[in-house]
C-alpha cells in the first residue's frame, strides 16, 4: 500500500512536523518575515489570506483548511483583508499555546499556523527534491476531510486550555504534516522524486518488491515483469517518475536502511553489508561513503555521539 510505504520512508528519514508559529488577527492585517526553515508549511485554520513568497508570479489564495508548502524560499508575506484601510502589521507568535491564543474567536479571526519540517540530512534532500518550490493543498478540492478535521482539532487544542494540550499539539502537528503530504500525493502534479514514485500505481508492484526485500540482488528484468512492462519501458518510466534509475533508487533505499541500522542497532558492519545484499564489507563501505559522505563506522560514532550529547 502506498500509505505503508510513505510511513516507512517517514520513519527512515525521521520526519517531524513541528508547530513553530501562529497568527490570529482580524483583517485587514499583513505579516512579512524571512523564511528560516528549508521546508515550511502554512495551514489556514480559520478565515482566508493571500500568501506570497520569492519566486511566485501570483499570490496563493488560502481558504479555510488549505495548506501551503514553501520549499527553500527566503521570504514570505501573508496578507488578509481589502479596502482602503492600512493593514495592521502582525508578528507571528512563536509560542502557539493556550497561553497566547486563548482569546481567539474562531468565528471572526483569521488563524494561520506555521509548521517547520525536521528531517535527517538524507530525508531533507529527498523531500526537497520531491516537492515544488511552492505548493498549494486545497481543502475545497480534496474529497478527504482528514486535513480539515486535523486542523479543527489542532485549533481546539491551541485555543482551549485543557490538560495535556502540549502533547496533543505536538501529535496533531505531526498528523497535519502527514495528511497534507497524503493529499498532495493524490491531488498534485508532482515533480520527479520519491513522492511521485510512491503514487505511481504502475510502478508500485516493483517498488513493493524492492522495499520488502532490499537485500536481494534484483535485476531490471525481474522488476519490469512485476510491473508488467518491458525492460526499456519500465526503466524509462521509473527514471521519468523518480528522477533516478531503478537500481540507483534501490541503492539509495539500502543506504537509508543502513543509516537506521547504524543508529539503532549494534549490528556489525560486515553483517549489515550481507543483510543489504552486498558481496563484501568493503563494497558496502564504499557505497555508503559515496552516498552519505563518511564511512559506516564514522557515521555510527558521530550520530550516536550527537544523540548522547543531546540526551545529556
Amino acid at each position: 500500500m502506498v500509505d505503508d510505504q510513505l510511513s516507512e520512508v517517514f520513519e527512515l528519514v525521521e520526519v517531524r512536523g513541528v508547530l513553530s508559529g501562529g497568527i490570529a488577527a482580524r483583517e485587514p492585517w499583513v505579516s512579512r518575515a524571512p523564511v528560516q526553515d528549508a521546508l515550511k508549511f502554512f495551514a489556514m485554520a480559520r478565515g482566508r489570506a493571500r500568501l506570497t513568497a520569492d519566486g511566485m508570479d501570483e499570490p496563493i489564495e488560502l481558504e479555510q483548511g488549505d495548506v501551503a508548502i514553501l520549499n527553500n524560499r527566503s521570504w514570505m508575506e501573508l496578507r488578509a483583508g481589502s479596502g482602503d484601510d492600512a493593514p495592521r502589521r502582525v508578528t507571528p507568535e512563536p509560542d502557539v499555546s493556550p497561553a497566547h491564543f486563548a482569546d481567539v474567536d474562531p468565528r471572526v479571526d483569521d488563524v494561520v499556523f506555521g509548521l517547520r519540517v525536521d528531517l535527517n540530512p538524507t530525508g531533507r534532500m529527498l523531500l526537497q527534491q520531491a516537492l515544488p518550490p511552492v505548493g498549494h493543498v486545497r481543502a475545497s478540492t480534496s474529497p478527504n476531510p482528514g486535513l480539515r478535521d486535523i486542523l479543527d482539532r489542532l485549533l481546539d487544542e491551541v485555543v482551549d486550555d485543557r490538560i495535556g494540550s502540549a502533547f496533543a499539539i505536538r501529535h496533531r502537528s505531526q498528523l497535519l504534516l502527514l495528511e497534507a503530504l497524503r493529499t498532495w500525493l493524490v491531488d498534485a502534479d508532482l515533480p520527479r522524486g520519491w513522492l511521485r514514485l510512491l503514487g505511481d500505481e504502475r510502478l508500485r508492484p516493483a517498488l513493493s518488491l524492492m522495499h520488502a526485500d532490499p537485500g536481494k540482488r534484483w535485476g531490471l528484468g525481474e522488476l519490469a515483469r512485476a510491473a508488467a512492462m518491458s525492460r526499456t519501458t519500465f526503466a524509462e518510466r521509473f527514471r521519468d517518475t523518480a528522477g533516478t534509475p531503478p537500481l540507483s533508487y534501490l541503492n539509495r533505499w539500502r543506504m537509508l536502511l543502513a543509516q537506521r541500522a547504524l543508529r539503532d542497532r549494534d549490528i556489525r558492519v560486515a553483517a549489515l553489508a550481507a543483510e543489504l545484499g552486498y558481496t563484501s564489507e568493503s563494497a558496502f563501505s564504499t557505497a555508503f561513503k559515496r552516498e552519505v559522505g563518511e564511512s559506516p563506522l564514522r557515521y555510527r560514532y558521530r550520530i550516536r555521539g550527537v544523540e548522547a550529547s543531546a540526551a545529556h
